[in-house]
């Protein structure tokens, strides 16, 4: 089959690799789209350090192709979101409903098994259990979740990823409540989720903070009441004034800098709660004013929208069938899976919020 393998920084090309069969409570999905996301460039572009060589790709859905020996959730046919959550379902994180953060190895292949990507001889790995930059990924079947038939899987695509950590992060982590106000820093894929969460919450105003006028502009489809472009004011005085100087009961970092964390913490009101979605390279830390804490402020991390996909996916992909929920409008583009490298140079301008790879 033919995959984008990433060898070294920057260094993406499209080969002809092997999929070895199925193992028992493995599946392989036929891959039919996959959104080109933020996760996936900081790995391509060395913010983040990785083990090559490597097939990226995570925001994906497809169609279930072959189920190896013990699977029952799904079969031959069956139309699925794929997520990087994989869950064993029985460490304490899973039993106690935060299976977002299970790190039991068990979903993975034993080092003495063959691999699941392989080219002759040489190991490639996945991306976060995925590896969707392929015509056909070999995954757990607890990377996976059904959905209807009647869903477009070009827009289930981004749920995968993107829309559930945005949306998730306002609905799960946070819990914004109804009539509140909300700041929504960065208003690319995950941000303009975030603000449709927070929107669906009920929050009475959301503020949309970015560098880019057409991001802002799109921001207000998503459901943002005001706006806040960061490169002609400082963000953190314009959301205040905005407030009456009070503050937002909610602000999300949706970026991964750490002044846009600081800054989402700045702008809150006594006792608001600031949540981390972007992914803050390391060793880069967060800077707090300590004296803060005495107004009973919060600043917290979401971990893919403190996800359980199996529950949360197919009730977005409700929220889309029904309008509540903007999958159409981020899709800036559709490609072929040879125009990757493009793809990612286009993402890292900050100037698209989605390109999706359809497949044949």
């Amino acid at each position: 089959m033919k995959a984008a393998v990433l060898r070294g920084v920057r260094e993406q090309e499209i080969e002809d690799i092997e999929i070895d069969g199925p193992k028992p409570k493995e599946v392989v999905v036929k891959v039919a789209a996959a959104g080109v996301c933020h996760s996936d460039l900081h790995f391509y572009n060395g913010t983040w350090q990785a083990a090559f060589p490597m097939v990226l790709g995570h925001e994906s859905a497809g169609i279930v192709e072959a189920v190896g020996k013990d699977v029952t959730y799904v079969k031959p046919g069956d139309h699925v979101i794929t997520c990087l959550s994989t869950f064993c379902g029985h460490c304490e994180d899973c039993i106690t409903g935060r299976m977002v953060l299970c790190q039991e190895p068990e979903v993975n292949r034993a080092p003495e098994e063959p691999p699941r990507l392989h080219k002759g001889d040489e190991f490639l790995r996945q991306f976060a259990r995925l590896g969707s930059f392929a015509e056909y990924m070999l995954i757990h079947e607890h990377s996976l979740v059904k959905i209807r038939e009647d869903m477009p899987l070009d827009r289930a695509a981004l749920i995968g990823c993107g829309v559930t950590t945005g949306t998730g992060a306002a609905l799960n982590t946070a819990q914004v409540a109804p009539g509140s106000t909300v700041a929504v820093i960065g208003c690319g894929g995950v941000g303009l989720s975030a603000i449709n969460g927070a929107h669906i919450g009920g929050a009475a105003r959301i503020i949309a903070v970015d560098m880019l006028d057409s991001k802002l502009e799109m921001a207000k489809t998503f459901g943002a009441t005001d706006t806040v472009n960061a490169s002609e004011c400082d963000p953190v005085e314009a959301v205040l004034e905005i407030t009456g100087g009070e503050g937002v009961h909610y602000s999300f970092e949706a970026i991964g800098l750490k002044i846009a964390a600081e800054q989402a913490y700045q702008m809150l009101r006594r006792g608001g709660t600031a949540t981390v979605i972007g992914m803050i390279p390391p060793p880069q830390t967060v800077n707090l004013l300590g004296a803060s804490f005495l107004q009973e402020k919060r600043i917290q991390g979401s971990s893919m929208g403190s996800n359980r996909f199996r529950v949360d996916m197919p009730r977005y992909v409700e929220f889309y069938l029904q309008g509540r929920l903007h999958l159409d409008e981020l899709i800036s583009q559709r490609i072929k899976l040879d125009q990757i490298n493009e793809a990612f140079e286009v993402l890292e301008t900050g100037d698209i919020a989605r390109s999706v790879i359809v497949f044949d």
